[in-house]
């Protein structure tokens, strides 16, 4: 891929204009749209059966229909289309292309990512295809899961049969999407499928799917041209001490181990960090890291994808008392933070979105700044970046105005551009989210897209953020006000 850099701004009244090239695109998730659970030969994942399990999900909400994406996905490439889109990061449903995790593809579900990606192709966008996103087939679950080293092996075998059916239409792949959330959510706190609550569980699992993208990478490599691009997608933590004590520093060294050096540690640098071995050292000795995995894991990329929101602020908590643990990331009696039992977290004060997340666009600057300097010469991308607020239509029910998250997406936008003013090679930006959809725990009361989706109706219907996210996307400059 050729580098692209900004070009100069001097005038500091003109727009800010990113680099030509770089790739303006939304996002989505299998799970979150795409509906016909039952379809095509697909079997159930773990987030059908999480979702179906009474109290899991917020108003018994499931992604059953969803946004119904499996069937109008001619009429969701249409309106990217019109919105001036020039990508579209998708993920793959791996239970509707290998129904049980293991043995030959099932064609009627690489038929359907065939033709969305024939779609994307004809109406100039490029695909941008994510392997895993949290749907595991509840068959390999039932085995172990990611806890179980096999689950790692499994998951290349399907990256291998995707790559040879979508390869001749895909150049832009990525492994694996947050695997922290995958990890620690899933298998730690439990707010996540599969509503595990075991902080071993948690950490064998952050390993195996390291493993797991390192073995993916390689049979990707195997299968694809050789123009490919493989990346993965990382939920970095923009972590900050509450003050400037040692004791709160530690505590922000202490949750960056777990948040982003435990996946960046053998994905970029083929180890684990001492630190996050001591501090985990009470729960366990790492035995189930073989001798070559930090270094398997540890596999050439063509880009690193950041995923952000908000920043992570902790504090050591005072002796005597029970942490505060407002992390953002859904009420649990079990914490998805091994090792970290005495670190407080808090929302700092100012501006929140409707999820309670404080907005702070630095967060995004400072992470990718942090890659640019951790891996010199990788090409950076923001996979996901959004907010969600409550909206209600005009008069006539036909818009929905949002300057909220209108004002959100430019801030962050501004982030980005400040990093690569400051050296980031930062390539591309993915608004999350396309579409309305299901938000996983928090069911569908929490809206992050730009087009708003009436579900009993399945209208869609461009919110105000949508017509000045396509008119930045169309010239590729940003008001700098």
């Amino acid at each position: 891929m050729t580098s692209v850099q900004a070009g100069p701004a001097t005038d500091t009244t003109a727009p800010l204009r990113f680099p030509s090239g770089f790739l303006w695109g939304a996002a989505t998730s299998a799970y979150q749209i795409e509906g016909a659970v039952r379809e095509g030969g697909r079997t159930p994942s773990i987030w059908d059966t999480y979702s179906h399990t009474p109290g899991r999900v917020a108003g018994g909400d499931t992604g059953d229909v969803a946004c119904d994406h499996y069937h109008r996905y001619r009429e969701d490439v249409a309106l990217m289309s019109e919105l001036g889109l020039g990508a579209y990061r998708f993920s793959v449903s791996w239970p509707r292309v290998q129904p049980t995790g293991r043995g030959p593809a099932a064609q009627r579900g690489l038929d359907f990512y065939r033709a969305l990606a024939d779609e994307l192709l004809g109406a100039g966008i490029t695909p941008l295809l994510t392997l895993y996103h949290w749907d595991l087939p509840q068959e390999v679950e039932d085995e172990g899961g990611w806890p179980a080293r096999e689950t790692a092996h499994r998951f290349a075998e399907y990256a291998g049969l995707v790559a040879e059916a979508l390869g001749d239409r895909v150049e832009m792949w990525t492994t694996l999407n947050e695997p922290w959330c995958s990890a620690f959510l899933g298998y730690g706190s439990g707010v996540h499928a599969p509503g595990r609550t075991d902080p071993v569980d948690a950490l064998r699992a952050a390993h195996h799917l390291n493993l797991g993208h390192g073995l993916a990478v390689q049979a990707l490599r195997a299968a694809l041209p050789d123009s490919a691009q493989v990346s993965v997608s990382l939920n970095p933590a923009a972590v900050r001490p509450r003050t400037g004590t040692p004791a709160d520093r530690d505590a922000a060294r202490r949750i960056d181990a777990l948040a982003t050096r435990v996946f960046t540690g053998p994905m970029l640098h083929g180890r684990y960090d001492a630190d996050l071995l001591e501090d985990t050292a009470q729960l366990t000795d790492w035995a189930f890291v073989q001798d070559g995995d930090p270094a398997l894991a540890r596999q050439p990329l063509d880009g690193i994808c950041v995923n952000y929101y908000t920043p992570t602020v902790v504090s050591a908590a005072p002796a005597g008392t029970e942490p505060e643990r407002n992390d953002g990331h859904g009420g649990s009696a079990h914490s998805p933070w091994p090792g970290a039992d005495r670190v407080a977290f808090h929302q700092p004060p100012g501006s929140r979105t409707a999820m309670g997340w404080s907005i702070d666009p630095g967060g995004l600057t400072e992470l990718l700044l942090r890659f640019h300097r951790e891996s010199p010469g990788t090409p950076l991308y923001v996979t996901e970046n959004g907010a969600c607020y409550p909206d209600a239509p005009d008069a006539e029910g036909r818009r929905f105005h949002d300057p909220e998250r209108l004002d959100y997406l430019q801030r962050h936008l501004r982030a980005v551009h400040r990093a690569v003013a400051e050296g980031a090679d930062v390539r591309g930006y993915f608004a999350w989210s396309l579409l309305d959809n299901f938000e996983w725990a928090w069911g569908y009361d929490k809206r992050f897209g730009l087009v708003h989706v009436d579900y009993p109706t399945q209208r869609r219907t461009p919110r105000s953020s949508a017509a000045w996210y396509a008119r930045v996307a169309r010239s590729g400059e940003l008001p700098r006000e």
